[in-house]
């Protein structure tokens, strides 16, 4: 069952806009800049729901026997029974988890670390998870959620990297964000569009990006480039292509904070380092920009979300880049914007 057939049970689900920006396109020198702009995504204000809502409900299908499913299916199976859903995060995951665990009637323990946002802890705190803040890099917080559970017999942990011994869960999650492919890929149809020939995504461990160049990369797909970008200051994919091993980076405060992971999954490496063709670092002030010209266009983005467009206007305006990939001036460019300002708010002294 592709995961597009179980998001359409949840209450509310609707594909998010793919908005053209010709002024954008007239800036990069190309011929049309499309944004799939995920600020709205199933009642959550980022992209991430996709993947934490389609994993939870495969686990609780795989542990209680659940043939169709369903969101009620997958309600009905928990119903009477303990199940807590675990997960650590550094913002949007972990209060997508919270929020499935809601839906179902599942109890959620989200760990986080300090730096996030306030607005962040509040927004998991409201979907009724025991919330849990650890003080350490992202790695301390999937270590420290990874033990808890398996402690716990009623536990489902819902973590969007893997390790060895940990796949199945993480591939359900990319499995869900397959969703926003292929609603894109009817956007474009509408548009009189074939597949883009410039696709650039954000990474944190690599999970959406590992759904986007298994997509576009793979049958069929009309050989696009397949740009990646991280915060400087967590560019744990770049360091593992610069080491031809995946490499664990040092991290440091970003305002790009869903992207402030300084090790790829496991999953997501083999085929990061073998699909793409290009990953990129840009700073805050580069993302913050981004941020700020997209709102002037009507495009509601999040830093991480930006971060894209940073990645493009990098890429597009280094002398001799736009011809080392081949890209025409009619070319189609993707940028995918993964979540709105009310998931990661630019701080005041950024704006």
């Amino acid at each position: 069952m592709p995961a597009i057939d179980f998001h359409r049970t949840l209450p509310g689900y609707q594909r998010t806009p793919l908005r053209d920006l010709p002024g954008l396109a007239a800036e990069l020198g190309v011929g049309r800049v499309l944004v799939k702009e995920e600020s709205s995504r199933l009642g959550l204000p980022a992209f991430k729901v996709l993947g934490a809502s389609y994993a939870t409900a495969r686990a609780v299908g795989e542990r209680f026997g659940i043939t169709e499913l369903t969101v009620d299916a997958v309600r009905a199976a928990v119903r009477g029974r303990d199940v807590r859903l675990y997960a650590a995060t550094d913002g949007n995951h972990g209060r997508a988890v919270a929020h499935m665990a809601s839906l179902i009637g599942a109890a959620a323990t989200i760990y986080y670390p300090q730096g996030i946002t306030e607005a962040a802890k509040k927004a998991i705190a409201t979907e009724g998870a025991q919330a849990v803040e650890v003080d350490g890099a992202y790695d301390d917080l999937v270590a420290r959620a990874a033990a808890e559970a398996a402690a716990d017999p009623a536990s489902i942990l819902v973590q969007d990297t893997s390790w060895p011994g940990y796949t199945d869960v993480p591939q359900w999650i990319v499995d869900g964000y397959a969703t926003l492919c292929l609603e894109t890929d009817t956007q474009l149809a509408a548009l009189g569009l074939g597949a883009p020939d410039l696709v650039v995504v954000p990474v944190g461990v690599g999970s959406l990006a590992q759904a986007v160049v298994s997509h576009y990369g793979g049958a069929g797909a009309d050989g696009g480039t397949l740009l990646a970008v991280e915060p400087d200051r967590a560019a744990g994919l770049v360091a593992s292509l610069r080491a031809g091993e995946r490499v664990t980076a040092p991290t440091g405060d970003t305002i790009m904070t869903g992207l402030n992971c300084g090790t790829v999954s496991a999953l997501a490496w083999p085929v990061l380092r073998d699909g793409l063709d290009g990953a990129v670092t840009v700073s805050d002030d580069q993302a913050a920009s981004a941020v700020e010209d997209l709102a002037r266009l009507g495009v509601d983005s999040g830093p991480c979300g930006a971060a894209t467009l940073a990645a493009a206007r990098l890429v597009l305006g280094q002398p001799g880049w736009r011809e080392a990939i081949g890209l025409r001036p009619d070319a189609v460019v993707l940028l995918l914007s993964t979540e709105g300002r009310a998931a990661n708010p630019v701080p005041e002294d950024r704006v």
